[in-house]
């Protein structure tokens, strides 16, 4: 009787950020400039910390993973949106919802740990300089690298192990122009309280613990950074403003949709868009383009670049 009474619903429909005409063209052609100034900005950084070996160290190599994760990040729910801005036809099928909410969750988690063992990298760098060489040695590389990652492939599967099997027999919109488990909960014909707090207790909690963990250890980093002469505070305060503008503005959308995941008023896709096209952005902008020697990269690459075309 009860699996009688539900049946499974093959799609779902986007109602996006706007009904308006004018407002989805203006969309339109931001989000579509916005999403090329992100992969080639990425794209850049990663190949030029892979192909030039002045570049292979942690904290570059950290960089390069955080530019991969953005793109595929921004990647995963920006082409759909621009789709359907020019289509008008705004859908998604029901494992093709399911999918993009995995994938979601997995770079979320890693890029939390990658935010931290950048954190780390930063400490280190400050507070142990003469161990630097010691401590983030190329192994300690790989076990970061592969810890961000488990720790996002486990935290995706224990968040959709029990919303796969959820019931749904009625409305199908959801009010965002991507999927996530707030919204994909909310549509269930059922009970869902104890999923909620499963998500906010999952997600949210562990967006803000991992949030003010980063803030409490920058705040300490500055307060050491006082005691380091005028050069050198100036220097560092550069690369830990650049940290903090990117924690805030990618941990800020996170915790007020796990932490607060049905509010009366639909701000959280907006608040979206922080980190699917603004944060993308702010990695080859703000953290390699003001680096002495990721622009050197950038100019030996280009210059390879322009001598393989003379060849050809």
């Amino acid at each position: 009787m009860y699996e009688a009474n539900y049946s499974l619903l093959s799609e779902f429909v986007f109602l996006g950020l706007s009904t308006s005409r004018p407002v989805q063209h203006f969309l339109l052609a931001f989000s579509t400039v916005l999403y090329i100034t992100i992969v080639l900005g990425n794209l850049i950084v990663v190949f030029a910390v892979t192909f030039d070996h002045h570049l292979h160290s942690l904290m570059y190599f950290l960089l390069a993973n955080l530019s991969f994760i953005d793109l595929c990040f921004s990647t995963l729910t920006v082409p759909k949106m621009i789709y359907d801005l020019y289509s008008g036809h705004k859908t998604i099928s029901f494992q093709g919802c399911i999918i993009q909410i995995f994938v979601l969750h997995v770079l979320g988690g890693s890029e939390m740990v990658l935010l931290i063992a950048m954190a780390l990298d930063q400490y280190v760098a400050i507070c142990k300089l003469l161990h630097y060489l010691t401590v983030m040695s190329p192994r300690m590389c790989i076990l970061l690298l592969s810890s961000a990652w488990a720790i996002g492939l486990i935290h995706s599967v224990t968040q959709l192990a029990f919303a796969v099997h959820l019931p749904f027999c009625g409305p199908n919109e959801i009010d965002s122009f991507y999927c996530d488990l707030p919204w994909f909960i909310k549509l269930a014909c059922t009970d869902t309280y104890r999923m909620e707090f499963m998500v906010t207790a999952n997600s949210g909690f562990i967006s803000m613990g991992t949030f003010f963990l980063l803030i409490v250890s920058y705040i300490f980093l500055l307060v050491t950074l006082q005691k380091c002469s005028s050069g050198c505070f100036s220097k560092d305060l550069s690369t830990l403003s650049a940290h903090i503008t990117v924690v805030i503005l990618f941990f800020g959308p996170c915790i007020f949709v796990y932490v607060w995941p049905f509010p009366a008023v639909s701000v959280d896709k907006f608040l979206a868009i922080l980190d699917f096209m603004i944060t993308p952005i702010l990695n080859p902008a703000i953290y390699t383009l003001r680096s002495k020697d990721m622009k050197m990269a950038m100019r030996r690459l280009n210059s390879q670049l322009l001598s393989l075309r003379k060849i050809s």
